[in-house]
């Protein structure tokens, strides 16, 4: 279905379901039993270490990682149950990298999904799209992504995954490799977007701070385990296991001394 103008409508935003997810990579074990509820129109984050298993467990949403075992639901439907190609049209997916086509142009890049859609327009929707993320098509539509600055690609990035209006974005460190006056910018318009369209948000992040400012709720991963759930401010007053305290001890030495370098 379609808008008049051949733009996506405002999709319904979508709840995602993990229940004791088990992957591993080779004799290494990535997923341990993971259970994972995320309400529909909500965003958490996933935060901890390197190797703790977020991005793992991000993928299994998309079927970008198959688990060994568990089930996995987008919309309260198992994943399984839909074709890969499909599942992932009707998910937004921004990568570390931006992921955008390097020998095609912005615009065609952000217009990718609605073409693969069959949308009636999907030109006016890649508009749009470049729209919201403050990169009008008229001045960028026609670049190339090495022509963009490192801030500009992941704006065109997150217009590509807009596009089709879905009504889940996945994103996997987006904004992880941004000098911080452009971070902390793209983190306000994503936020600004996420309450506008409505979307379910699920964020793969290693900086608490920006977890706190994008998402309703953290869950701190560790060794592919859950180690805690809730509000930033819920986990600081009452870390479940040492390790939490750790790593909030960690993230608030480090704002610190961002706050003593201004």
């Amino acid at each position: 279905m379609t808008t008049a103008t051949g733009r996506a409508p405002r999709s319904e935003p979508l709840s995602l379901a993990a229940r004791d997810i088990v992957h591993r990579y080779g004799g290494v074990t990535a997923l341990d039993g993971v259970s994972l509820d995320v309400r529909a129109g909500s965003s958490v984050a996933l935060v901890g270490e390197s190797g703790s298993g977020k991005t793992t467990l991000l993928r299994c949403f998309n079927r970008l990682v198959e688990p060994a075992s568990g089930a996995v639901a987008v919309g309260g439907i198992d994943v399984r149950e839909r074709e890969v190609v499909q599942l992932r049209r009707m998910i937004g997916y921004v990568p570390q990298d931006g992921g955008l086509m390097p020998h095609w142009r912005v615009l065609r890049n952000v217009a990718l999904v609605p073409s693969l859609l069959a949308m009636p327009s999907p030109l006016a929707s890649a508009t749009e799209a470049l729209a919201l993320v403050g990169l009008p098509a008229e001045q960028f539509g026609s670049r190339f992504p090495h022509e963009l600055s490192g801030g500009q690609r992941q704006r065109a990035a997150l217009a590509r995954a807009l596009a089709a209006r879905p009504g889940v974005v996945l994103m996997d460190e987006p904004f992880g490799a941004l000098d911080a006056i452009t971070r902390s910018d793209l983190q306000a318009a994503f936020d600004a977007l996420r309450r506008e369209l409505g979307f379910t948000t699920l964020l793969v992040t290693h900086d608490l701070a920006e977890a706190a400012r994008l998402a309703d709720e953290l869950v701190v991963m560790r060794a592919g385990r859950i180690e805690q759930r809730g509000a930033l401010e819920a986990l600081m007053s009452a870390p479940a296991t040492p390790y939490v305290e750790m790593l909030l001890d960690r993230a608030l030495a480090a704002s610190a001394r961002l706050r003593e370098g201004e």
